[in-house]
C-alpha cells in the first residue's frame, strides 16, 4: 500500500491537477467569504463560482503533460481535447442545469408559500400531536452551483496555467 500512495504522491500530472483544484476551491471559499462575510464550508467542494476548479485542473494537467513529453505528442493532444470538453460543458450544459434550477426553486419555493398561506387561512387543520405528510412538495432545494460563467472559466484556466508554470517536472 505504501508504494501505491508514494506512486500516486510522486505523480507529476496529478500533483499539479490536485494543486490547482485544491488552490481554486480556497480561493473560490475566499471570495464567498468576502462577498456574504461568513464561511460557506460547501464552497471547499461544491461546483461552480470563481474560479473555475474544474478549468484549473484540467488546463494545469494539459499544461503539465505539454511539459513533461512536448507539444507534439499524442498525450497532450488528448489532454487539450479533454480540457476543452471540460470547459466547454461547464459554460454550456452545467450552466444551463444551474440556470433551470434557479428557476424550479422559485417555482417550489413559491408553491410552499401559497400551500402555508392557505394552512395558515384553514387555521393549521390538522390535529396537534399529529405529524404533517411530506409530499411532493416539500422537497430539497436544487443546486443551483452547478457551472461557470465565462469570466470563472477564463479565472480557473490562468490559475491552473499559472500554477503549471510554476511547478517543474521531475528530472
Amino acid at each position: 500500500m505504501g508504494t501505491f500512495w508514494r506512486s500516486i504522491t510522486s505523480n507529476y500530472i496529478i500533483n499539479v491537477g490536485v494543486t490547482s483544484w485544491f488552490s481554486a476551491q480556497i480561493i473560490k471559499t475566499i471570495l464567498t467569504w468576502f462577498q456574504y462575510r461568513e464561511l460557506r464550508a460547501e464552497r471547499l467542494f461544491g461546483a461552480g463560482g470563481m474560479p473555475s476548479s474544474h478549468s484549473a485542473l484540467v488546463c494545469s494537467m494539459t499544461l503539465a503533460m505539454a511539459k513533461l513529453v512536448g507539444f507534439d505528442s499524442p498525450l497532450f493532444g488528448l489532454t487539450f481535447a479533454f480540457a476543452m470538453v471540460v470547459m466547454y460543458d461547464a459554460m454550456g450544459v452545467r450552466r444551463a442545469a444551474g440556470e433551470q434550477a434557479k428557476v424550479l426553486n422559485k417555482i417550489i419555493f413559491s408553491r410552499v408559500f401559497d400551500q402555508l398561506n392557505e394552512e395558515i387561512e384553514q387555521g393549521f387543520a390538522y390535529r396537534e400531536g399529529e405529524e404533517r405528510q411530506e409530499g411532493p412538495d416539500q422537497q430539497k432545494e436544487l443546486k443551483e452551483f452547478l457551472g461557470h460563467t465565462p469570466m470563472e472559466v477564463l479565472g480557473g484556466m490562468l490559475l491552473g496555467v499559472l500554477i503549471a508554470s510554476v511547478m517543474s517536472p521531475p528530472v
